[in-house]
């Protein structure tokens, strides 16, 4: 079967290819792929190539296909699999593997699987790791969601505290406490304030910083204080730049304790060492950007550590429990991760828009491998639909939803482009 993908050949070499995919064996699944959203992670893959953890050394002859943040439908199923799954079946992939301690993940290490593709083939590790998740919801974008929310998901699962005199950990975050997202005004800081909204346990004040006015002033309209305060949540949103002293400033808003936990979402030196300064006794600081820079570092106080009982923790990723917890929250509409998303655009504007993605810093790019259509920004509907009509319908269905993509936009969107 004829394929159409973008593979990476090696550093900032991104291609969109078409190619036959090799016959199916006995203990693989062939799916089509609907939609794949972009990751930060994808970004750092295509710009250090073979020199990333997860991407082999022989991409130049034998390129893997990119992205992770996949939804679609089973197609044939090995015969290893009929028992398990079904012909189709929608579906999402956990890609965070750990087979055998192999680090090799789709979208990242293999050459006929990857989510910036029409159809891909799942080898073996994916069902035998239960990492291929059935999805029943209506969208399929909501599904490609669920990964990047799975990351959320575990970071709040990962923090944790303590109650005096004691080491057991209690794992989560404080119910009814006092929480901050540092830089979190962006699309993955939009789905962690989705979640800390929605989902038990949930903090009574959560701060939100940022230093793009901007990205502030979306995330106001998409997250009304109102809202929050029915849901027993003061919500405020801050702009860090404009401070001349931010650690005592957002020590101020916290009402003088500091934050009981802090998640940093930009691997900023600053933005980490702020949030050890605010952190309230048994504060719990969750470094959940991934950084670039192998020499990443930063100062933390540890006679803090020390008498204060502050801590720190890291993640990378959520692990299959949190994905399906992401699938159901949303199957459900408990949570809408649509918040994250920005941009849309098919499958001939992946490579470009993937390499360019720090360069358009503002929410989620979500790619519709079956068709062809430019990066294009949801805010930008209504003025493109007074030339073409489609866009005109889009900008209709989102506007209907406070600006946000959303199933009956992604149905209307594969019927015109189709």
């Amino acid at each position: 079967m004829k394929t159409k993908a973008v593979r990476l050949y090696g550093k900032k070499d991104l291609r969109l290819d078409e190619f036959e995919l090799p016959e199916l064996g006995n203990d693989e699944i062939l799916v089509k792929v609907l939609t794949d959203s972009i990751c930060m992670s994808t970004y750092k893959a295509a710009v250090l190539g073979s020199e990333h953890k997860r991407v082999p050394n022989d991409i130049a002859e034998n390129p893997i296909i990119v992205g992770h943040e996949m939804a679609g439908i089973i197609v044939e199923v090995g015969r290893d699999w009929q028992h398990m799954y079904k012909v189709g079946t929608k579906f999402a992939i956990q890609p965070a593997l750990n087979y055998k301690g192999s680090m090799d993940s789709p979208g990242y290490s293999y050459r006929w699987c990857g989510g910036a593709a029409t159809f891909t083939i799942l080898p073996h590790e994916v069902m035998e790791l239960d990492c291929l998740l059935e999805y029943s919801g209506d969208a399929f974008f909501h599904a490609s969601l669920a990964e990047p929310m799975s990351c959320i998901i575990g970071a709040y699962h990962a923090s944790y505290h303590t109650k005096p005199g004691s080491y057991q950990h209690q794992m989560g975050i404080v119910r009814g406490g006092r929480m901050a997202i540092l830089a979190g005004a962006g699309p993955m800081g939009l789905g962690a304030i989705e979640y800390a909204l929605n989902v038990e346990p949930r903090p009574s004040l959560l701060l939100v910083s940022d230093i793009d006015e901007g990205r502030l002033a979306r995330a106001r309209q998409l997250f009304p204080a109102s809202e929050a305060a029915a849901k027993g949540v003061e919500l405020r949103f801050v702009n860090t730049r404009s401070m001349q002293d931010p650690v005592r400033d957002l020590v101020a808003a916290s009402g003088g304790e500091g934050f009981d936990d802090v998640f940093v979402y930009a691997p900023v030196r600053e933005a980490v060492e702020q949030a050890d300064h605010i952190l309230a006794r048994d504060g719990c600081l969750n470094f959940f950007a991934g950084p670039t820079d192998v020499g990443f570092s930063a100062q933390i106080n540890f006679y803090n550590v020390h008498y204060s009982s502050t801590h720190l923790v890291g993640t990378s990723g959520g692990n299959t429990d949190d994905m399906r917890e992401s699938l159901r929250l949303t199957e459900r509409g408990i949570i809408n991760p649509a918040v994250m998303v920005s941009h849309i655009g098919g499958l001939d504007a992946a490579a470009e828009a993937t390499l360019k993605l720090p360069e358009q810093p503002a929410g989620k790019k979500l790619i519709y491998t079956g068709i062809e259509m430019p990066l294009t920004a949801i805010a930008d509907f209504e003025t493109l639909g007074k030339k073409d009509r489609r866009f005109a319908e889009l900008a209709a269905l989102c506007t209907a939803q406070r600006g946000l993509w959303n199933t009956a936009a992604e149905q209307k969107l594969l019927e015109l482009w189709s």
